[in-house]
């Protein structure tokens, strides 16, 4: 097994976890000030990723197609928590599940119905294709590194925004205390849906981004909905600084357990037990690692203690 090798696979799972922060950042923000569990969240990630594709292929334009994720998912986010998520605050979390859950069912539907059931495909754009030579002889996608920085300064924005701006002000003190907030003058309804349009814009971003490396396909957004579940438990519910070690631990565990614990097991066993042995736990690694975390702290790494 070589350095090289290694080094690579941290890369691709420091990528993973960067795109994770994406998704994970406006679940957090949005059930850190709303209390609202939102299983619709990776619908508006497909929302994103098939407006991206859709404009990219129209125009030609990679820039256009990001500009036009982030605008669909945040008008698309802007429309539910008008419509339908403004009536589900005071509701029970189970009431919020099944509203969102059949959103999900509406988005993937009419998804389909517009733009068929076949996947479309986003390139990448050629000032960012092919490899890129690092230090040690490592040759590696400059598009995956351009995935990295991107995460990386989307996460000092966000914090800036939270912690340096007026908004962010309010953000957190809407987290804390919505009613005293609103008896400053602060007007609720407005901050929740500016919070929901900022989380969907940023899920939308996210697949934007990641349609590059994979198909865009309806149903996208589900599997990495319960990742950026994890890593907001693991993470501490409300917390940014939560969401992005979060989502490096995840994305870490999950390609690094993917890659490296069937090589692990063919010590003890033959090829095929070892394959199977070892990819059976690298599915179940990043739970092992929430479990872990939450035994050790019940509410997330930089949740705020009960």
């Amino acid at each position: 097994m070589s350095a090289i090798l290694i080094i690579e696979q941290v890369l691709n799972g420091l990528q993973f976890g960067v795109m994770l922060f994406l998704m994970a950042a406006g679940l957090t923000l949005i059930f850190g000030v709303m209390g609202l569990i939102n299983l619709a969240h990776g619908s508006l990630y497909m929302v994103g990723a098939f407006a991206a594709a859709a404009v990219a292929g129209a125009t030609g334009s990679f820039v256009l197609a990001l500009i036009a994720a982030l605008a669909a998912a945040a008008c698309a986010g802007t429309i539910v928590e008008i419509v339908v998520i403004r009536r589900l605050y005071r509701a029970a979390h189970l009431d919020q599940v099944l509203a969102t859950f059949a959103l999900i069912l509406i988005f993937s539907e009419g998804t389909r119905w517009v733009f068929g059931s076949f996947p479309l495909f986003l390139d990448i754009p050629d000032y960012l294709s092919g490899p890129i030579a690092l230090p040690g002889g490592i040759e590696y996608p400059l598009y995956r590194l351009a995935l990295i920085g991107a995460g990386v300064l989307v996460a000092v924005e966000l914090w800036w925004l939270t912690s340096r701006t007026r908004i962010g002000i309010q953000i957190r003190a809407g987290e804390n205390d919505r009613e005293m907030i609103a008896a400053l003058g602060v007007d609720i309804s407005r901050l929740y849906t500016l919070v929901f349009a900022m989380g969907a814009a940023l899920a939308g971003l996210a697949g934007a981004l990641v349609g590059a490396i994979q198909s865009v396909q309806v149903g996208m957004g589900e599997p990495v909905l319960i990742l950026a579940f994890v890593v907001i438990v693991i993470g501490g519910i409300g917390s940014i600084k939560g969401a992005f070690i979060g989502s490096l631990l995840v994305g870490l565990t999950d390609t690094l357990g993917g890659v490296f614990l069937p090589e692990l097991f063919k010590v003890f066993m033959d090829v095929g037990a070892a394959t199977q042995t070892g990819s059976a736990l690298a599915s179940m690694a990043v739970y092992i690692l929430m479990s872990v975390v939450l035994i050790w702290r019940p509410t997330g790494l930089f949740g705020m203690r009960a």
